[in-house]
């Protein structure tokens, strides 16, 4: 599957780069720092992975100037397997809190759904 740095910016949109914080690459406890870019809005975001079963779920808590929690689950269906994406963000006061967060739902939101789109390219 190759450098799996190189596959997430290629179908996540908005990241730009991804630099790992730990030795390991992979599992609960792999933590790295993701440059995110969203139109001329730049953040740093430093992630760990929270959960990790390769056939169900992967978990990720949010600890950059914007923190929460996200989640990408699998579920068989009959007629293949759907991925579905959770993500609980959570704006600073100075960025406009609630109100940022209320604002930049319907734009993220479009930008998950491809990101969503790209990575099925790249699904088996």
């Amino acid at each position: 599957m190759g450098d799996s740095r190189a596959h997430h910016v290629s179908w996540m949109r908005d990241a730009v780069s991804i630099v790992f914080l730990t030795v390991q690459r992979r599992g609960v406890g792999t933590t790295f720092e993701c440059l995110t870019r969203i139109g001329p809005f730049r953040t740093r975001d430093v992630m760990e992975i929270t959960c990790w079963n390769e056939t169900v779920a992967m978990g990720v808590v949010h600890r950059g100037v914007i923190v929460g929690r996200g989640e990408f689950s699998l579920t068989p269906t009959g007629a293949g397997t759907t991925l579905t994406w959770r993500e609980e963000l959570v704006f600073p006061w100075w960025m406009g809190g609630p109100v940022t967060a209320a604002a930049t739902r319907p734009v993220l939101r479009r930008l998950w759904a491809r990101n969503l789109a790209a990575f099925a390219r790249f699904a088996p």
